[in-house]
């Protein structure tokens, strides 16, 4: 496979002929060739979308709407090819693509219907005969950023909202998932997207420091918005800081999953299998650490260790195994990390229940029981299909535990005395929270984000109104106005 850069609706290579490779993470055989941009081209993006904001900026609502109900049809229609490079560029699984393919329509269906509600209100005044009102208006060109975990459905929401507002949008694809990257664009290109609404660049791992500050310097580009790790999140956020641009940051979790001693325990076993196993637990929402009551710890790990052994796991690329639950990582130094976090664990105490070693990038869905605070399973974030079990005495120790972490994505509570949850839920340091079921959790209409470390701002339904829109103050006076001189 390969693929270009996107300016100005034209697939083009870089300004040098640069490429870089992506790697099959089992095979480690070339799956996708990509154009490496550089510095220029990236302006060049910059420029064709600052030229292209100012007619867009003034399509009326039902244009901007249309537009993204149509790439929403367009996009469901390459559910094939969307699961075929999602296997090969990030050995997903026939599920995980679909579920991506899924919400990403939803999202554009939404994105869609967003754009009638972009509003205003008069505001009282002690002016006589004076109208005082707020509108909201188009920022400009955002800088929108995307990873690999979540392909089209990340790539979507960071697309879809700033242009549903009237902004236009230079996308930063990930240099481990372009050609599924791509293939968003394409959706919404072939849509009918006017040129230079939507830029898309791609460039070579070892370039993104420089393109990425190029980028957030240019004094067109008014808005930031990044999907990452928090390591990189915070460089993006001072780099925005030094020249006062806003961002919306969406960085890792280490999601509680809290069991409480009156939990419907079959029914907090599969949320759990979900909500950590899914994609071999390298999204975002992943339960990263699953705190329960002592009273009820071992009939719930009992059946834990169970429905994990039976998960399916194998290289979805293969025809057979298409439909697997656990498939590769997404390159063998993952599982390097993963096994030096179990041994570190195992050293301290902990109990390996299911699993253990990851072979280069294939690991077995892996539980370790009796985790504490000394060990490094405790807060980093995994990434890959590795739980760790914290047992409590209480609920304030629960809510202590779920709490003790820098990240504060999304949360879950099983109980069956909802007043009971629902004070836990409101006290879990989290943007999300869910009683009864799984962390894995998102719906297009619904904020989603976090708080601490997992970074501000909110993706999804009215909140991203906020996001790529500038509040202004408009008054209009009578003809003559008393001034004191």
């Amino acid at each position: 496979m390969e693929t270009k850069l996107i300016i100005n609706n034209e697939a083009v290579d870089a300004s040098n002929g640069a490429t870089f490779q992506r790697l099959n993470p089992v095979t480690n055989k070339t799956v996708t060739q990509g154009a490496a941009a550089t510095v220029d081209d990236a302006n060049k993006a910059v420029g064709s979308a600052a030229i292209a904001f100012k007619t867009w900026s003034e399509t009326g609502p039902t244009e901007r709407r249309l537009l993204l109900l149509k790439a929403a049809d367009i996009l469901e229609s390459k559910s094939g090819e969307f699961i075929q490079v999602m296997a090969a560029e990030v050995g997903s699984s026939a599920l995980w693509s679909g579920f991506n393919v899924m919400a990403a329509a939803g999202l554009f269906r939404e994105a869609a219907s967003m754009t009638t509600q972009i509003q205003g209100e008069t505001i009282p005044t002690d002016k006589p005969d004076t109208l005082s009102m707020t509108f909201r208006q188009p920022v400009g060109v955002i800088f929108s950023m995307a990873p690999w975990n979540g392909p089209i459905v990340l790539a979507a929401r960071a697309i879809a909202y700033p242009i549903a507002c009237g902004n236009t949008v230079v996308f930063r694809a990930s240099e481990v998932s372009p050609k599924t990257h791509m293939l968003v664009a394409d959706s919404l290109i072939e849509a009918g997207l006017p040129a230079g609404v939507l830029n898309v660049i791609t460039h070579a791992s070892e370039d993104a420091p420089q393109i990425t500050e190029a980028l957030i310097a240019h004094p067109a580009i008014r808005r930031i918005n990044f999907t990452g790790s928090t390591r990189v999140g915070r460089i993006i956020a001072q780099q925005a800081g030094k020249h006062l641009k806003r961002c919306l940051l969406e960085l890792g979790g280490k999601s509680p999953l809290v069991i409480l001693d009156d939990a419907n325990i079959d029914e907090a076993v599969r949320a759990a299998v979900f909500g950590c196993f899914l994609y071999q637990g390298q999204i975002c929402m992943t339960t990263g650490r699953i705190v329960i009551d002592e009273k009820v710890a071992d009939e719930f790990i009992e059946k834990f260790s169970v429905a994990a052994q039976q998960l399916t796991s194998g290289n979805p690329v293969e025809e057979e195994h298409a439909q697997c639950i656990i498939g590769p990582l997404v390159d063998s130094s993952s599982g390097a990390r993963l096994n030096e976090i179990v041994k570190d664990a195992v050293s301290k105490g902990a109990t390996l229940v299911n699993g253990g070693e990851a072979d280069g990038s294939s690991m077995p869905a892996t539980i370790l029981d009796h985790v504490d605070s000394s060990m490094r399973t405790y807060e980093e974030e995994s990434f890959g299909p590795l739980i760790s079990i914290i047992r409590v005495k209480n609920d304030e120790e629960a809510l202590f535990v779920a709490n003790d972490t820098e990240y504060g994505l999304a949360g879950a509570v099983f109980s069956r005395n909802f007043p009971r949850a629902m004070k836990m839920a409101k006290h879990i340091e989290s943007g999300i929270c869910h009683i009864n079921s799984a962390t894995v959790n998102a719906e297009a209409q619904a904020p989603y984000g976090g708080t601490k470390a997992t970074g501000y701002g909110r993706f999804d339904g009215r909140a991203m109104i906020d996001e790529f829109t500038e509040l202004r103050w408009i008054t209009v006076a009578p003809d003559h106005v008393h001034y004191p001189f």
